[in-house]
């Protein structure tokens, strides 16, 4: 009977974790809401601090969960990166997915005919540190693209 007990009891705790973490997932509305309000940030505080502020990693302002905001320049050098600063200041056009896709390279090319899109790729969630799926909500703005994603 205490085995059963015991048994139950892990079952029940790992539905609750399950659904805390769930829960804790970013939406694609959440996602357009972030890039919206960097976009408005950086108009309103100008490119250096809103940028730094994106990528600070204790800012909880620009990073809820697994959600954060990332900005490229057309040319795939990145202004900002809210899960990795070491990213910024690089050229990551050629990056690739686990599966070999230049998502950065597919990415900026969206760009250039779309003002707003959805990118699917591959990318280390940083909640979780592992590869899954990734829905990337993208905006030109300023000569740059904002993108926050959400993981799938």
């Amino acid at each position: 009977m205490r085995r059963f007990a015991h048994c139950a009891m892990l079952f029940v705790a790992g539905i609750s974790v399950a659904a805390v973490a769930a829960a804790a997932r970013a939406s694609r509305e959440d996602a357009v809401t972030l890039v919206r309000q960097g976009e408005a940030h950086v108009a309103a505080v100008g490119k250096d601090k809103a940028y730094a502020e994106f990528t600070d990693p204790d800012n909880g302002d620009w990073h809820k969960g697994d959600l954060y905001l990332v900005v490229y320049a057309l040319d795939g050098t990145v202004f900002a990166h809210g899960a990795n600063p070491k990213m910024v200041g690089k050229n990551v056009i050629d990056l690739r997915d686990v599966d070999g896709k230049l998502f950065v390279r597919e990415r900026l090319d969206k760009a250039r005919s779309q003002a707003s899109f959805w990118h699917n790729y591959k990318f280390t969630n940083p909640e979780t540190g592992r590869v899954e799926p990734k829905q990337m909500y993208c905006e030109r703005f300023d000569g740059t693209l904002v993108c926050g994603g959400v993981y799938r």
